[in-house]
């Protein structure tokens, strides 16, 4: 009796919450043009502004895609910034294995702007352990995103 309760009580909840779809049906005709529209009304404007915008700087996020090309990612969200790649082995060293995560901070590009942090692992007997990891090469991975996005800025601009 107490199972059916809950499973009813769940059931009215969610019925009234939740979305109907009416923010998806477009009666305006304020965009001053008639006629058939593919893809529902309203003006262009307002279509641009509900498409998803990124949240960070693109240039600091092509940069990153850029630099990290050669790892493969497990994740990445251009609306909070966060890059993160699958651990990845160097084939000069299949014992060890590192992992890059890389945070844009800023809609700005700015030095400041970019976080990386690295994470490593080696294999022993009893599998893999993490390990140190030389504090310069999150530096180095971060000045190299900068300077790839100083080559995508430079290169926007000469066009």
């Amino acid at each position: 009796m107490r199972i059916l309760l809950l499973a009813t009580t769940a059931i009215l909840l969610a019925a009234c919450g939740g979305n109907r779809g009416d923010d998806m049906v477009s009666t305006s005709t304020d965009s001053g043009r008639s006629g058939f529209r593919l893809f529902g009304g309203g003006s262009d404007d307002e279509a641009a502004s509900k498409m998803p915008q990124l949240g960070v700087n693109s240039i600091l996020w092509r940069a990153t895609l850029d630099t990290l090309n050669f790892m493969p990612l497990s994740s990445a969200d251009p609306i909070g910034g966060v890059v993160i790649s699958d651990w990845y082995a160097p084939p000069e060293r299949p014992d060890e294995h590192m992992k890059v995560t890389v945070y844009i901070l800023d809609r700005r590009l700015r030095a400041d702007a970019v976080r990386v942090a690295v994470f490593r692992q080696t294999r022993g007997a009893n599998g893999w352990a993490d390990a140190q990891t030389n504090p310069d090469t999150g530096i180095r991975l971060e000045n190299a995103i900068l300077s790839r996005a100083r080559e995508l800025r430079l290169a926007s601009i000469a066009q």
